[in-house]
């Protein structure tokens, strides 16, 4: 429905009353503006009525629009329903609203689905519906789609076949250690998972999305795609875990011969033991033969979408659990009659010898070698068993097919996270008291040697829990990168794009053709590694989201979730940092640099997301924080920065689709120093605000997209006033916070107000003029504007200043900031002193130069002398022949005489006195004539000695008071008559450089 559209309701029809609430009485033609609320008993009736009051429309309505009530919310009597006949209008319409049936989706009671609303970016109109979104697909409660998947991933291989080594390595209170140490790193990020997932609605995509949505695109891009290659390596760790488990219970179903591997000497409580042992392992052609057979069985499973996946979960958990609860039946009623002997049972005696560590040397196969080339320790333990804890975003990755992610994703981690470890924990009491050290550090399946009744419910465990835990690493990665793709942030993703409630079956496809190469490469140990930082890096992203959110506190972070502290956040961040570091650095780098890789080519070819992320939120709090620190006191010299506010339209005929001068930017660029500072880019449009304000929205987006466009760091402001002087007036006051005003106006010189014949110009650019002055502002007015250089064209020559008054070093300043371009770099600074004819002028060039030297400042100095208006009456009485340039003098002096004349005329006609702009104007002929004498003088010398310079500044003098704008326009074109790049700058009685560092 269009915005102001309301569906019309069907007249004359009766409606049943509701069982209870309030029933509403239409409001007639007839009637003022009436709020009645009746009881449904009918025993008692208020009415609140406005008398004299007649309703209006809103705006936002078109004529004749109607609004659709609810059933429950329409009189109950067919007689009233019949006595509306074909009544228009609703008392909703009183309130300028659309029908409350849109806005709060009550439409969903009669069955009618209606779509659910996402957040609009900035400047989309949308109407708001809220009501019953569209399903798509099966949807999953916290069990199955949370806990389940959690679960299955976490219950890994590394329980199973590396779990009773690691408590054999590094002994029962560094295992316990070890465990801790990793349970707190996944149960911090389980906190912050859970504070973010329960701030709003979450989409597909899991981490990814909260890590985006909070830190940006660039940054979840980065994380996300490390963190979807981090799941579909796993998946082949997982399909690598099981077939070798397979070959290992079943050596005849391998292809290819087994290899052996031969200690003749082993390691038991650090001392070497003669003696050989004898380690079979499956062949490496085996592994990828199988497993490649697995991954492709796997992903038929997968493409047939969740709801085959989550049937077919119970079948792999099930297993798993039984196979957990003989591993602790083993472990209790052990040792049994066939068991070897270092299997002692329960013992304190043993849980005493394997309470400290044993860390040593082991060949490839793990076994103890005195000889061997793997030397390890907690450090190395961390990496080896990290993957076991991982798993804590199965349940996230599929958040799109969740019920409620809200209440599902807290519980279903959490609970699985402190499950799982729990199990751990108490597991390696029971592995350090069953056995002795060596049967701990040799026996690669203890699990299964203990197991009761047989080992053959352990292999069938281990195959089950792997293939599961693939599973759902298959399940979850193809959903993570089609939430990318989706985002529509990388064009190269486009491939993996599905439609809502679609199974990825391109991103599937993808998926398992990098777990197949995985699986073909068949080392085991090398894959774990790279696995554990791409998980560390996604947990450390998720900590930080949290910590980021948390501090910044917007008043739209509310999570439901209230366990959870910035703090926590923190450690929980910094705990992945240091265990990736403990792992290996070099994979840390090599992750970091990967993920440092993506962001950068998202910063370049993504588009922009506008997410309102973390960051944004940040700068935000900075900017507040830093414009409050500076306060509202003057700006030190050492400090200041020009902000210019440019007047992009005023006095050129530009065509409609132009916003803005195209040299203007190329200016302002130049009034910075290596990009440093920020311009301000303004425009007015004549007329009333309530019937422009659509037209200025849009020429502030075409504003904004000139200024990206040319590369120039500012913002843009369009205002709406009835003429440009108030508009402007209206700038100059409000525009800025604190010291973040603008300190510069910048203007084009009105060259076009003679040969156009625009007579309005003189007085809106004196008025703009003397606003400034009042306002405090300094004034560059720009000459010469069409000619002024781009960045690729190079000048040569000098930069030459007149400089007359004192103005803070700002005409110093801007020259010293031009020589910064590479436009103007190879020009030189000249400084022109204008000095009357009695002055010492080698005096004042010795205060010069001296200035000069103390601001660091390079520049030749020439002084010059101009004779006086005082000597210029007496030479022209003497009969001193008048100079080339008196031709332009005697041309102004006719024209402000003939617009002088008009003015009296006028005035003697209506028998007031000569005003303007509500100012008597006293007219002294000899003064009108003194500032054109000035002015030609000044032109002459410019004329002279600076005809071939780069550019020209010179300082602008103000309106004379009393004098009309059109005066004022006749002395400045004398000024710049024949020059054709100038500066024309006005300080604002501050100091703008320092002599001091």
């Amino acid at each position: 429905m269009e915005n102001g559209e309301i569906e019309a309701a069907e007249d004359g029809l009766p409606v049943p009353a509701p069982p209870n609430g309030r029933r509403y009485r239409p409001v007639g033609s007839e009637d003022s503006a009436v709020i009645q609320m009746t009881s449904m008993d009918g025993s008692s009736t208020s009415a609140t009525t406005v008398a004299g009051v007649t309703p209006q429309p809103p705006r936002n309505l078109k004529s004749g629009a109607n609004l659709t009530i609810d059933p429950s919310m329409q009189e109950g009597s067919s007689d009233h329903a019949t006595s509306i006949g074909p009544q228009r209008d609703s008392k909703l319409e009183l309130f300028g609203f659309d029908s409350l049936v849109n806005i709060l989706g009550l439409k969903s009671m009669t069955g009618e689905q209606v779509q659910a609303p996402s957040s609009p970016r900035e400047g989309e109109d949308v109407a708001i519906t809220i009501g019953r979104p569209k399903d798509f697909g099966p949807k999953f409660g916290t069990m199955m789609g949370v806990f389940v998947p959690c679960l299955q991933n976490i219950l890994g291989i590394i329980y199973y076949i590396r779990f009773t080594w690691i408590v054999g390595m590094a002994g029962i209170w560094q295992s316990l250690v070890l465990v801790s140490f990793c349970g707190a790193c996944t149960f911090l990020t389980s906190l912050s998972l859970s504070a973010i997932a329960t701030n709003g609605a979450m989409k597909g995509g899991g981490p990814y999305y909260l890590i985006g949505r909070a830190l940006g695109p660039e940054v979840g891009v980065s994380i996300g795609l490390c963190f979807f290659l981090g799941n579909a390596v796993a998946g082949s760790m997982y399909v690598l875990g099981a077939v070798e488990t397979f070959l290992d219970a079943l050596p005849s179903a391998g292809l290819f011969q087994k290899s052996v591997t031969v200690v003749n000497n082993t390691l038991s409580n650090g001392t070497a033991v003669a003696g050989t042992a004898t380690i079979s392992t499956p062949s490496l052609h085996d592994l990828q033969v199988y497993g490649v057979i697995v991954t492709i069985l796997l992903c038929f499973i997968v493409f047939g979408g969740v709801k085959i996946i989550n049937k077919v979960a119970p079948a792999f958990l099930i297993p798993v659990l039984f196979s957990l609860l003989c591993i602790y039946l083993g472990v209790f009623i052990a040792p049994r009659h066939n068991a070897p002997k270092g299997i002692t049972g329960l013992s304190l005696t043993s849980l005493r010898d394997n309470w400290g560590s044993e860390y040593q040397r082991t060949n490839n196969a793990g076994v103890p070698d005195p000889n061997g080339s793997i030397y390890w320790d907690f450090n190395a333990l961390v990496g080896l068993y990290f993957p076991a804890v991982t798993g804590i975003m199965a349940g996230s990755n599929r958040s799109a097919e969740l019920k409620d992610t809200q209440r599902s994703i807290p519980i279903g981690t959490l609970f699985a996270t402190l499950t799982t470890t729990a199990m751990y924990l108490f597991s390696v009491l029971l592995f350090g008291a069953l056995s002795t050290r060596e049967e701990l550090l040799t026996d690669r399946l203890l699990t299964a040697t203990v197991a009761w009744p047989a080992p053959v419910v352990i292999y069938i465990g281990i195959i089950l829990s792997t293939l599961g835990a693939a599973l759902q690493s298959l399940t979850g990665a193809p959903r993570l990168l089609a939430a990318i793709a989706n985002d529509d942030i990388l064009p190269v993703l486009n491939y993996f794009k599905v439609s809502e409630g679609a199974e990825p079956h391109a991103a599937t496809l993808f998926t398992a053709f990098i777990c197949i190469g995985c699986v073909i490469i068949g080392n085991l140990d090398l894959i774990t590694p790279t696995i554990t930082m791409f998980f560390l890096l996604c947990y450390a992203g998720v900590n930080l989201s949290c910590f980021l959110l948390d501090l910044l506190d917007a008043p739209s972070w509310r999570p439901r979730w209230k366990f959870h502290h910035w703090s926590l956040s923190l450690v929980g961040a910094s705990l992945c940092i240091v265990i990736m570091f403990l792992i290996s650095w070099s994979f840390t780098v090599i992750s970091l640099a990967l993920a440092s890789l993506i962001y950068y080519y998202v910063s370049i070819k993504g588009k922009a997301g506008d997410w309102g992320d973390g960051f944004k939120s940040a700068y935000f709090q900075l900017a507040l924080r830093s414009l409050r620190s500076l306060g509202a006191n003057q700006v030190h010299p050492k400090n200041w920065y020009p902000i210019p506010l440019i007047l992009c339209r005023p006095w050129g005929k530009l065509p409609e689709n132009v916003p803005c001068h195209p040299k203007l930017a190329d200016f302002a660029n130049c009034m910075k120093k290596k990009g440093r500072g920020m311009s301000i880019f303004v425009s007015t449009i004549d007329g009333d605000y309530h019937e422009l304000a659509e037209d200025a929205k849009t020429a502030c987006h075409q504003l904004e997209a000139y200024i990206e466009y040319k590369r120039c760091e500012g913002v843009a402001e369009i205002i709406v006033a009835p003429s440009m002087s108030e508009g402007f007036r209206s700038i100059v006051q409000t525009m800025g916070l604190g010291n973040l005003k603008p300190n510069i106006v910048v203007v084009r010189y009105p060259e076009i107000w003679r040969r156009e014949n625009l007579t309005e110009i003189p007085s809106t650019f004196v008025s703009i003029i003397n606003d400034c002055i009042i306002a405090n502002k300094a004034v560059v007015i720009v000459k010469g504007l069409d000619e002024w250089p781009n960045e690729f064209q190079r000048q040569y020559g000098t930069i030459d200043l007149y400089w007359i008054v004192r103005d803070g070093g700002l005409m110093l300043l801007l020259s010293q900031l031009l020589l910064t371009k590479e436009t103007f770099e190879s020009c030189k600074i000249q400084v022109f002193c204008i000095a009357e004819e009695d002055s010492d002028a080698e005096e004042l060039k010795t205060d010069v130069k001296k200035f000069l030297y103390d601001l660091r400042m390079h520049a030749e100095v020439i002084v010059l002398t101009m004779k006086s208006w005082e000597s210029h009456l007496e030479s022209s009485s003497s009969g001193a022949q008048p100079d080339d340039s008196q031709e332009a003098y005697i041309s102004a002096q006719g024209r402000i005489s003939t617009y002088l004349s008009e003015m009296k005329e006028t005035t003697e006609r209506e028998g007031q006195p000569q005003m303007e702009h509500g100012k008597q104007l006293v007219v002294n002929k000899q003064k009108v004539d003194k500032f054109l004498y000035t002015m030609l003088k000044l032109n002459s010398m410019i004329l002279r000695y600076s005809r071939m310079a780069a550019v020209v500044l010179v300082s602008l003098p103000p309106p004379p008071l009393n004098h009309p704008a059109y005066f004022y326009m006749e002395y400045m074109d004398l000024l710049v008559e024949n020059i054709p790049r100038m500066l024309i700058v006005r300080g604002y009685r501050r100091d703008v450089v320092t002599f001091f560092t």
